[in-house]
């Protein structure tokens, strides 16, 4: 379901390679999986994972992978329960790269769900720092929240705001910002064909408004030297070339970087960047789009360090990526080594969390560090610059610990996921190829022997939830709303 006035306008912009774009788009999509490094590194993966891969050229540690009969498929295998891998589109993977997170810097995912590109992010910062992943829907920021979980990330606070209300709250704040905004989605025609049944002129104008909307309040959020990355999964210049072209119009600080560009990669088209959607849907003469007013030459060389992904040039599904830089003194762009916040949240004492503290010390070999936060029964371990989160709508302030109960403390399914065997006292391995592990994710018992208590419950060195053995028994921790049918 390609719609006509979309075939019209490509073929306007693509002229000669609008037929082999086209015929790319009836092509079967490609299937792509993303290495967790927190949870397993990229030679281990290789030599272990029983899939048909080959490595995406632009993302370390993503792969394709082949569906096979004889093959188990990655959604269906402990590993992804695990979080050693996300299941991600390959073109989906291609901005994160070029935002260069590093250890220690405060990020902002501003449209983060379902956190494919927010656990990409998490991957680089490994567990230093603070990663804000924000997302204005409330369904999909609990999808985005479960996804920050299972792939055992610990400095991630989940938010449900608008980013007008996180722009008041964070002016200059963050080190860079990922914008992958909410678009038309002709990028996905061949993956969803309910993006060709929703499309029209006028909702990818009515997209474009809300991307320069959301690049607005992004620019207040970064810090001078900082850097934003811009990415969409459309084709549409007024929603790729154009609302970069709006941005460095409307912050003349703002300056589009120079970086190197992947095999397959093209340059955006300083052209395209005033082009129109056609208003009139009943005159079927009018082509799918037309030229406005012509880009100035100060702006060309800017957006042909855009980047454009293609279907029919490469690998995977449309996208559009542009990294942008707020002009800055050298040393601002060189995040200094940062102390707490002194307006930042304060946590509780340590006799506010002595429950805990017992089960560490009885459970856990692993020192963890952070801002302690209670809500009712549950205990949270922030990052340790989370600023102030009252007034915020906050699905995830940091790390999940577990329950308080009466004398006694419980730990969360996301505290196992952020563990590794050799930080629990007590682990058990399950093959990975056996019955066993697939009867614990079933939620199921199984017998075991050793001291009474909490258990670790792994498999090929990652952990997969919590046991405790009384009696020669290994009782089911494993959250009941995570189980299937294995």
């Amino acid at each position: 379901m390609i719609p006509e006035k979309f075939k019209e306008r490509m073929k306007l912009l693509l002229g000669g390679e609008y037929e082999e774009f086209l015929e790319a788009l009836g092509q079967e999509r490609y299937q792509a999986l993303r290495v967790n490094p927190m949870k397993m590194d990229r030679e281990e993966f290789l030599q272990k994972a029983p899939f048909c891969l080959s490595p995406v050229p632009w993302e370390e540690n993503g792969f394709y992978y082949e569906k096979r009969e004889e093959q188990p498929q990655p959604g269906r295998h402990p590993w992804h329960e695990a979080g050693v891998y996300y299941i991600q589109e390959p073109s989906a993977m291609s901005a994160v790269p070029f935002l260069e997170a590093r250890p220690g810097e405060r990020i902002l995912d501003l449209c983060a769900a379902p956190g494919g590109k927010s656990t990409q992010i998490a991957a680089a910062m490994r567990g230093e720092g603070l990663l804000v992943c924000n997302e204005i829907h409330p369904a999909r920021a609990a999808i985005l929240s479960e996804n920050i979980e299972r792939m055992g990330v610990r400095n991630a606070l989940v938010l449900n705001e608008t980013p007008d209300r996180l722009a008041e709250r964070f002016p200059g704040f963050f080190d860079r910002i990922l914008a992958d905004a909410p678009c038309s989605g002709e990028g996905m025609f061949r993956k969803n064909e309910a993006a060709g049944e929703e499309w029209s002129p006028e909702n990818v104008q009515m997209c474009a408004e809300r991307q320069r909307e959301i690049l607005e309040y992004a620019c207040q959020m970064l810090r001078p030297g900082g850097r934003l990355c811009y990415s969409t999964c459309t084709f549409a210049p007024a929603e790729d070339e154009g609302s970069v072209s709006w941005l460095i119009k409307k912050h003349p600080d703002m300056h589009v970087l120079s970086v190197p560009m992947p095999e397959g990669f093209a340059p955006g088209h300083p052209e395209w960047a005033d082009m129109e959607e056609a208003e009139d849907a009943g005159d079927e003469t009018a082509p799918a789009s037309r030229p406005a007013a012509g880009t100035t030459s100060i702006l060309a060389s800017e957006l042909e360090r855009t980047m454009r992904l293609w279907p029919h040039r490469l690998r995977g599904e449309g996208h559009f990526v542009a990294v942008l830089e707020k002009n800055g003194q050298e040393e601002e762009k060189l995040p200094a080594k940062r102390t707490r916040r002194r307006d930042g949240e304060k946590g509780l004492g340590e006799k506010d969390y002595a429950e805990f503290s017992a089960f560490a010390r009885e459970n856990l070999r692993v020192q963890l560090s952070g801002i302690y936060l209670r809500f009712g029964e549950q205990l949270y371990l922030a990052p340790e610059e989370t600023p102030v989160l009252r007034g915020l709508k906050v699905l995830r302030p940091g790390l999940h610990l577990g329950t308080v109960k009466k004398n006694r403390f419980e730990p969360s399914h996301a505290l196992a996921l952020t563990l590794k065997p050799e930080d629990a006292a007590h682990a058990v391995s399950l093959d990975t190829e056996g019955r066993q592990v697939k009867d614990y994710l079933n939620g199921l018992t199984f017998p075991a022997e050793g001291e009474k208590g909490w258990y670790l419950i792994c498999t090929d060195g990652c952990s997969l939830g919590w046991g405790k053995l009384a009696g020669g028994i290994m009782k089911n921790h494993y959250p009941k709303g995570l189980r299937k049918n294995w």
